[in-house]
């Protein structure tokens, strides 16, 4: 066998620490207490811009229709991925050891790429729910009622936690042969990265995940847009102006969320141990922090009948 076979078949190192050791805070320097207080007030933001407009749609009783239980479902996420994630993270900036057990290591996987899979899916939804009003308006009421959204956001939840509660499970059962994650937080493919085997095998597994976690959801975005496109083709200059506005704030949450999703899967097959590590977390965190930040601004303030119920309640 050769050297280059023995280094892509490796054998388990049995006397591997439970643990990983997340090396990126390590880097950090002097820019630890000052990232502290940025992320900390970002997450404050993201919790009390999301609160208000989850709040305001529940209460307003005029609100209780689908787009908008598609954008409630959106605050949920966005609430249940931050916090998922920077409680964590802010008390790793406070400590000088940066160790997480395998265990919570898997979990926050799982938390953080359900966040993930709910905000694509949610967003695809959203999309379906658009060519419906715009492409077949006059028999919307009958195909996308309340219970019906309220189904589709079910779905749009479940399935990512079926297929990430698969892929946790086989991971925790897979060994490993090396327990260093150059990064803040665990990820996917940093931790595939680390198990024993060929390299092949993991490759297949990272493309796996992209392939449906992101690409086909992508795909169906741009598919539904293509036909509201040729729908409204014909239709006078107004007419599309009309439709332009009613999409806009669903094309901005797709078109942020697919950049911050290309900045991580570009991250994780780049060498950032060479790169500046205040820039590899702003990159690496962006999805995590880009969507929530922006999606209560985009609705909130676009959407007239949210923002004027939120001025009532605030």
């Amino acid at each position: 066998m050769t050297h280059e076979a023995v280094e892509h078949v490796r054998m388990p190192n049995l006397t591997l620490p439970p643990y990983f050791n997340l090396t990126l805070f390590m880097n950090i320097g002097p820019y630890r207490y000052p990232a502290l207080v940025l992320f900390l007030l970002l997450y404050v933001f993201i919790v009390c811009a999301n609160w208000a407009v989850l709040v305001t749609i529940c209460h307003e009783k005029t609100l209780h229709e689908p787009m908008y239980i598609f954008v409630a479902s959106l605050s949920i996420n966005a609430l249940y991925g931050s916090t998922s994630f920077f409680p964590r993270f802010l008390m790793d900036l406070t400590s000088d050891v940066h160790l997480i057990s395998h265990t919570a290591c898997l979990l926050q996987i799982y938390f953080i790429y359900t966040y993930g899979a709910n905000e694509m899916t949610t967003l695809c939804v959203m999309a379906y729910d658009r060519y419906l009003a715009l492409c077949h308006p006059l028999h919307y009421p009958t195909r996308m009622t309340v219970k019906k959204a309220l189904s589709l956001v079910g779905l749009a939840w479940l399935i990512p936690a079926a297929f990430l509660t698969r892929n946790i499970s086989w991971l925790a059962k897979q060994p490993l042969c090396g327990n260093k994650i150059h990064k803040v937080f665990c990820a996917n493919w940093n931790v595939v990265s680390l198990l024993c085997g060929s390299m092949e095998f993991r490759n297949k597994s990272g493309i796996y995940v992209t392939m449906f976690g992101i690409f086909l959801p992508l795909v169906f975005v741009l598919y539904t847009y293509m036909r509201i496109i040729i729908a409204t083709w014909r239709h006078s200059a107004k007419f599309k102006g009309s439709v332009f506005q009613s999409c806009l704030p669903h094309m901005v949450s797709c078109v942020s969320y697919s950049i911050t999703i290309f900045c991580d899967v570009a991250l994780s097959r780049s060498n950032l141990e060479e790169m500046n590590p205040f820039l590899v977390i702003i990159l690496s965190l962006a999805f995590v922090m880009i969507p929530p930040v922006l999606n209560p601004l985009v609705y909130g303030l676009k959407l007239s009948r949210i923002r004027k119920h939120i001025f009532k309640i605030v």
